[in-house]
């Protein structure tokens, strides 16, 4: 048997002859002294495996540790069966957990006991994983026949997941996984043991409790805590807006797609949009705000919520100046380079801030100005097409990944800016211990986006995604605690619509492809999402068009 091995993702190839079958765990042994981090699963010909998976033909193996993706999520689904097995045994069998969402550089869970989780209780669950860790305890995994699975959730009181997987009898198998007597359903893969499960720790907060662990760019390590207060309002709203629709589980969602209640859902989930968007706008001309900053990460909504909440506005008397921070670039040969000597726009140098800054403050004060038209042909600005001014009180709109770095308005007195952070920030969850990742319903949103307008594969727009995501970190998210405003552009039905625009795009990724095993993992998510095949109830002013098609914005798209 012919192995062609890669250490990491930037390593050569190692040919290896075997005369039998072995596990991936068992190869890796002879490596692991070499590697920087801990592994946790493999590609095997561009499909992820887990560890104890049999390799007894020629095939292609890349290690993986928590640098990537696949890996990443794996960690997060073995610490979670960990803090809920841990949970079980201090807390006791029937207090139900909820894992929501990401929060704090974490994952913000609500423990309900009776009365709100003491410090006292979390210091012993944390005391009780680090055990479990330590005796490297076997994490169990079985395939379990779909009618013994339906009865075990239902028996259980595992009520979320028994109403999802009851109605998927296409599915010949759930996977299970167990920590000693405790069982749970899970939808991502897992470690064999929990001693590679090195990096945790349990933070209090509010009424809850932060999982928290180490970031991809650092294995390592637990990336400093950050109370981000304003997210964790922007997650409280979601949680209220869902409780509204009656869709906080996959479950929800899908009897209302079944029984056809989902027009309602849809019309309930953009009157939710649209209220919060003229409440910002009242806030604004309230404030006699000026400068109107909005930034957010890749496929957030940004440019249909600029331009809806221009409306808005107008619907003040307020007429408001759009402008886009890509006229501002510096000429290309000045443009600043990345570690692998490629021009960097993303880079806030890239920018001409000084002559934003001039043009800014002299459209406050009512001065008549040239605003700069960038060339991208020519990599040059070009002068005369934009001459204009702007009245007293008129506020200008400006969007750009830099918008809410105080680096870009540094010339601008704060007195005058209004900052708005837009994401989806994604509260429907599959159920109360496996999440939807912000980060899969934005990277679905794009895809379709980029096959639509932009003529580009699925392929491509994952293969794209680490380096966007890369962005995100550097530019974005370190930013979000300065908005005075959070707008969660996420809508509670959306995946039900992106599912039948997604799929066949996914589908048609080979296994010969390195995005193959991305792909396959976003397909086995939207596999349980029923499809909403109607789009005519979605507004043309929607976020989602922006991605789907059929926008009144589609020119600004």
């Amino acid at each position: 048997m012919n192995i062609k091995l890669k250490k990491g993702p930037k390593e050569p190839v190692v040919d290896l002859q075997l005369d039998s079958p072995i596990t991936i765990e068992t190869l890796l042994k002879q490596y692991e002294k070499e590697l920087p981090y801990t592994i946790l699963a493999a590609k095997v010909d561009n499909e992820v495996e887990e560890l104890t998976t049999v390799l007894s033909e020629d095939c292609c193996v890349e290690f993986l540790d928590m640098r990537t993706q696949a890996a990443n999520l794996i960690y997060q689904y073995s610490l979670c069966l960990i803090y809920l097995k841990a949970i079980w045994d201090v807390l006791g069998r029937d207090v139900p957990v909820e894992i929501q969402n990401s929060l704090n550089k974490g994952l913000y869970t609500e423990v309900k006991t009776p009365r709100a989780i003491t410090e006292q209780q979390v210091r012993a669950v944390e005391r009780r994983m680090k055990e479990l860790v330590q005796l490297d305890l076997p994490i169990q995994k079985e395939k379990v026949p779909w009618a013994e699975a339906v009865d075990f959730l239902r028996k259980n009181g595992y009520d979320e997941k028994y109403r999802l997987l009851k109605n998927h009898p296409e599915i010949e198998a759930a996977t299970f996984y167990s920590l000693e007597v405790y069982k749970n359903f899970f939808y991502g893969d897992m470690v064999p043991s929990t001693g590679y499960i090195r990096y945790f720790e349990l933070r209090k907060y509010r009424r809850g409790v932060i999982l928290r662990f180490p970031y991809p760019s650092d294995p390592n390590r637990i990336p400093e805590y950050v109370d981000e207060k304003k997210l964790c309002a922007a997650f409280g709203e979601a949680k209220k807006w869902h409780r509204l629709t009656h869709v906080s589980y996959l479950a929800d969602l899908n009897e209302k797609v079944r029984d056809g209640a989902y027009k309602e859902l849809v019309l309930l989930s953009e009157a939710l949009h649209e209220k919060k968007v003229a409440a910002i706008a009242d806030q604004i001309v309230k404030e006699r705000k000026r400068i109107i900053l909005i930034a957010g990460p890749s496929s957030s909504g940004q440019t249909t919520f600029a331009r809806r909440l221009c409306i808005q506005l107008k619907g003040h008397g307020v007429d408001p100046l759009y402008l886009g921070t890509d006229d501002y670039f510096v000429e290309r040969k000045d443009t600043p380079l990345d570690a692998d000597g490629q021009p960097n726009y993303e880079d806030l140098e890239a920018l001409d801030i000084d002559l934003f800054n001039r043009n800014m403050n002299d459209l406050l004060s009512g001065r008549t100005v040239d605003l700069p038209t960038f060339d991208f042909i020519n990599g040059t600005k070009a002068f005369g097409r934009r001459i204009t001014s702007i009245k007293p009180y008129q506020p200008i709109l400006i969007e750009g990944i830099h918008a809410l770095n105080g680096k870009l308005t540094r010339y601008i007195r704060d007195e005058e800016k209004f900052k708005i952070y837009i994401s989806p920030f994604t509260q429907l969850n599959v159920d109360s211990h496996n999440r939807v990742p912000t980060t899969d319903a934005r990277m679905l949103r794009r895809m379709v986006r980029d096959y639509l307008y932009r003529g580009h594969t699925a392929q491509m727009t994952i293969a794209a995604w680490p380096k966007v995501r890369k962005g995100e970190d550097k530019n974005i998210f370190p930013f979000n605690g300065e908005a005075d405003v959070l707008f969660n552009s996420a809508l509670a039905y959306e995946l039900a619509i992106l599912k039948k625009h997604a799929q066949p795009l996914l589908q048609a990724i080979e296994r010969s492809e390195p995005e193959y095993s991305d792909a396959q993992r976003l397909l086995s998510f939207l596999n349980f999402f029923e499809v909403i095949e109607d789009e005519s109830i979605i507004p043309n002013n929607s976020i989602l068009r922006e991605f789907i098609g059929g926008s009144i914005f589609s020119e600004y798209l």
